[in-house]
């Protein structure tokens, strides 16, 4: 059946339906769930899964589900959003709670798992909340058997088929069969995949005559043909469909059967997997289907839609996590073009900072951010002027409230913020829409150190994952070689706990303070940086006036991290003026995505609040009006080339 996808600016290739929930996945792998310390947070649920999968995969891919009037509804929400999820489909339930699942990686074969779905808002889902607008402008629609166990989600489902196929859309059947979510296994048992039942059986094949494509495990197949022998079950399929049946089998790949169904399992449409480490079995089916459908719903042949499908679950099973995991269109064709990845796949570092750099929550074309992070500068402010230290979180609060009142929610702006005095400031910050980074250096530190203790890892557990992590290093390829070698383990050490903790890393470089500087200095140092293994997300660079000194560090930033969010310009306290004119040399670079300046813009207002010569409202007009001179200096440069 071709697609009746209607070509329109809000049209979807894909529409999935069924389960959304929070994922809470246990951090320590190989003990017990029962001894579990620290859960990281994801989306979840098999139809979500697939969804996000879909879009990194190029998709237009669409969510119909319920999610709570609660903080997890709003995270499933927001990242949906960044994932470019259509969510027009997502219903807000204000009486049920989002679905939880949590779950820990014993082994290789133990993945413990326990839901918690009572009453959750997914399961109530009801055909009144399948819009047939939103399905009309919809290619193809996948339902799954867990949103079959019940009346309402079963009627949602069914309805949702019924209509596209009504259009001329295909319907994709994912079997999805999880015992316990039937209540015929015991609530413990969550990860539990197969116990045979017949009114599960009977209730998954009425689906059947609306499908036109069939994808399930081994143990969903023989679920869905009522029979514990694979041929057998197939058989009683193909009875009542003549959809494609696609077979996962871990491992081994899958096996497509497009016909009359063989004596033997071999005799049908065999697509090898890869051969990998298995770290984590579970999301590995969502991303297959996502990769199946990247090829099925844009025409390609069955053996190579099975291939990409193989090849995802394989990315997805060497990663921990599910939605997260999910690989892009660019990184399944990288993986696919080689054949020499190492079996445990997760340690090459090439394709781990290719995954990252790819799936970054929020990518910038521009960013002006307003730095009021310094501390060792307002420690000798207070004691020059004479001043309570304790006022320095108050003017800071004042910085950030003046950056909103210029920002007024445009994304494009920026703060950063130390954890000390800007505590309250970076609390408030997390209920705003801007970028917000935070130092984790001792300030003034040579050789590098960091504050909260000797492991930054576990200083970052503590840190909300939205925070850029901030590190500014005084660095020369010139340095002695012991300096050189405590400061590269020392950067080596924040870029592996930044990656463990899912934070972005913008590394400041100042090269000019200890010796004389060439128009490639900073771009030796970024090289060496690169060479050592370290991958900022991000790079803070002096502003340097020569227009050469930039093409070389676009240079080796292109070349080796071409994904790297940007560059920034710091102010060392210069004049507005000398910044100005350093911008024009910058600009011509887009990998230089605008600035990170403090002392510049309020130095001057800084010392007048704290001695009590202005009050807030004049210290917030005054901040304000000196950011918004530099962010228009800034955007007409840019606009001049």
């Amino acid at each position: 059946m071709t697609s009746g996808r209607i070509d329109s600016p809000t049209s979807l290739d894909l529409l999935t339906i069924g389960r959304s929930s929070v994922d809470l996945y246990g951090e320590q792998v190989g003990g017990r769930l029962e001894d579990m310390a620290s859960f990281a947070k994801y989306l979840g649920g098999s139809p979500t899964n697939t969804a996000v999968g879909a879009a990194r995969l190029g998709l237009r891919a669409g969510l119909v589900t319920r999610v709570g009037d609660d903080h997890m509804g709003r995270f499933i929400r927001e990242q949906l959003d960044r994932e470019g999820v259509d969510t027009r489909g997502v219903r807000t339930d204000p009486d049920r709670l989002t679905a939880l699942a949590v779950l820990g990686i014993r082994d290789a074969e133990t993945f413990p798992l326990l839901f918690y779905r009572e009453d959750c808002a997914d399961m109530a889902l009801c055909a009144a909340d399948v819009d047939p607008a939103l399905l009309a402008s919809t290619g193809a629609v996948l339902i799954n058997g867990t949103h079959l166990s019940r009346p309402g989600v079963f009627a949602a489902s069914v309805a949702a088929a019924r209509a596209m196929r009504a259009q001329g859309g295909r319907v994709v059947f994912d079997v999805d069969y999880r015992p316990v979510l039937w209540g015929v296994a015991q609530p413990a048992m969550g990860e539990q995949r197969f116990v045979p039942d017949a009114h599960v059986t009977a209730t998954l094949q009425q689906v059947l005559p609306l499908v036109d494509l069939i994808v399930g495990t081994e143990e969903e197949i023989h679920i869905l043909g009522g029979a514990t022998d694979t041929i057998t079950a197939l058989q009683t399929i193909r009875t009542q469909s003549r959809a494609p049946i696609v077979m996962k089998r871990g491992a081994q790949g899958c096996v497509a059967f497009e016909g009359a169904i063989p004596d033997a399992i071999e005799q049908g449409l065999a697509v090898p997997g890869f051969p990998i480490e298995v770290f984590n079995v579970l999301g590995a089916g969502d991303a297959f289907m996502a990769g199946l459908l990247r090829g099925w719903l844009r025409g390609e042949p069955l053996a190579v839609a099975c291939r990409w499908g193989n090849a995802c679950g394989a990315l997805v099973v060497s990663r921990h996590g599910c939605a997260p995991a999910m690989p892009g269109w660019d990184e399944l064709q990288a993986f696919l073009a080689r054949t020499d990845w190492p079996f445990r796949l997760r340690s090459d570092v090439g394709l781990a900072q290719h995954h990252w750099a790819a799936h970054r929550a929020r990518r910038y074309d521009a960013l002006t951010v307003l730095a009021v992070d310094h501390r060792s500068q307002f420690d000798e402010m207070v004691v020059d002027l004479g001043v309570p230290r304790d006022r320095i979180a108050g003017f800071k609060s004042l910085v950030l409230r003046a950056t909103h009142r210029l920002a007024q929610g445009d994304t494009r702006f920026g703060t950063l913020l130390d954890g000390r005095d800007g505590a309250r400031a970076l609390e408030a910050a997390a209920d705003l829409p801007y970028w917000v980074g935070s130092p984790i250096e001792v300030p003034g530190s040579r050789p590098l150190q960091f504050e909260g203790g000797a492991d930054v890892g576990i200083t970052l557990r503590e840190w909300p994952v939205q925070q850029v992590v901030k590190c500014l290093v005084y660095y020369r390829l010139d340095d002695p070689p012991e300096l050189r070698a405590m400061q590269d383990r020392q950067l080596l050490r924040l870029f592996d706990a930044c990656r463990g903790t899912r934070h972005e890393l913008l590394v400041e470089v100042i090269v000019s303070a200890h010796g004389l500087v060439a128009v490639d200095t900073t771009a030796q140092v970024l090289e060496h940086f690169y060479t050592l293994g370290v991958y900022p997300d991000w790079w803070k660079l002096e502003p340097d006036g020569d227009p050469a000194t930039w093409a070389a560090i676009d240079a080796v930033i292109a070349r080796h991290d071409p994904l790297c969010q940007g560059v920034l310009l710091l102010g060392l306290s210069a004049t507005p003026q000398v910044l100005v004119e350093r911008f024009a040399a910058a600009a011509p670079f887009t990998i230089v995505k605008g600035f990170a300046v403090g002392r510049t813009i309020w130095h001057d207002s800084a010392q007048q609040w704290l001695t009590g010569t202005i009050d807030d409202s004049e210290a917030i007009e005054r901040i304000a009006a000196n950011f918004r001179a530099l962010v228009e200096a800034w955007r007409q440069a840019r606009a001049a080339l």
